[in-house]
């Protein structure tokens, strides 16, 4: 469903913008992907009593948020990577000026398909404003550009665990922790279950980050679809090197486990929330 919608918009912007602009921005929406955190989204938005088809379109609006953070970090200045799920990063595929102002464009596209989805919903202003506050902080310096300084800043030096657990809250938690909040904002579920779906989103996005680093040491590049050994040849701290691969893995469990026990204590059962947790520890790729 989201990649339908995702497909929708990128033909839209390409009609919109000229040249590469357009093309650029299109390629990165129809980047393929797992879609975890728009999985998130739909199991929280059930979780929380929703039963909307437009929650898809909300699922999208942090797809194409997630798009541009890729696009960027990506880039020669970032992660400088060639190999995005397989296939060429947006600036390998076409140049770096093209996938910067790709990156800038797709914030706005965010807004525009977040917008789309609350008018689906039948969702009103006051709640739209919230839903974007959310996904817009998750997206912005409070939360995933400022983990993204933190983590340049941090190369080349070895940072310990609550630094880098710091840094990545930031860089890949808050983002995945919005996913989650945004399903409960959609469904306009009362402020402690919103919170409880929040604090789920925020372990399972540190324990994604965790099954992350462990991935990065113990597959292949074509089992990930990007290039292995990143971590180690920017000399990045991560949780293999100050845990461990076993311990990495156990915290990464432990995370998971604590996500789902929130759920319950806020009595928010959820069996498509716990199966994601777990897949998120154990995934190949």
């Amino acid at each position: 469903m989201v990649d339908r919608r995702l497909g929708v918009w990128a033909g839209r912007v390409a009609d919109w913008l000229p040249g590469d602009d357009g093309a650029a921005v299109a390629y990165a929406l129809n980047t393929p992907g797992k879609r975890v955190r728009a999985a998130l989204v739909i199991s929280a938005y059930g979780a929380a009593g929703g039963d909307g088809a437009g929650i898809a379109e909300v699922a999208a609006a942090v797809e194409t948020v997630h798009a541009y953070s890729l696009v960027h970090d990506d880039l020669p200045c970032m992660d400088d990577d060639d190999l995005r799920r397989g296939r060429p990063t947006t600036h390998r595929r076409f140049d770096v000026r093209s996938a910067v102002r790709a990156g800038y464009f797709l914030v706005p596209v965010a807004a525009l398909v977040l917008a789309a989805a609350a008018e689906e919903l039948g969702l009103g202003a006051a709640t739209l404003g919230r839903m974007a506050a959310e996904l817009f902080s998750a997206g912005g310096v409070e939360g995933m550009v400022g983990g993204q300084w933190l983590d340049l800043e941090a190369e080349q030096r070895q940072l310990d665990l609550p630094e880098l657990v710091a840094v990545h809250r930031g860089k890949t938690g808050a983002l995945i922790a919005a996913s989650c909040a945004l399903g409960g904002l959609a469904a306009e579920a009362p402020a402690d279950a919103i919170a409880a779906l929040s604090a789920y989103g925020a372990d399972v996005g540190l324990a994604f980050q965790i099954a992350d680093d462990v991935l990065d040491v113990t597959a292949t590049s074509d089992q990930l679809g990007k290039t292995a050994g990143r971590d180690e040849a920017l000399q990045k701290s991560t949780y293999v090197q100050l845990l461990g691969v076993d311990g990495a893995r156990r915290e990464a469990s432990a995370l998971a486990r604590r996500a789902v026990h929130q759920l319950a204590c806020a009595g928010l059962e959820s069996s498509a929330l716990a199966t994601l947790a777990d897949y998120i520890v154990t995934r190949q790729s």
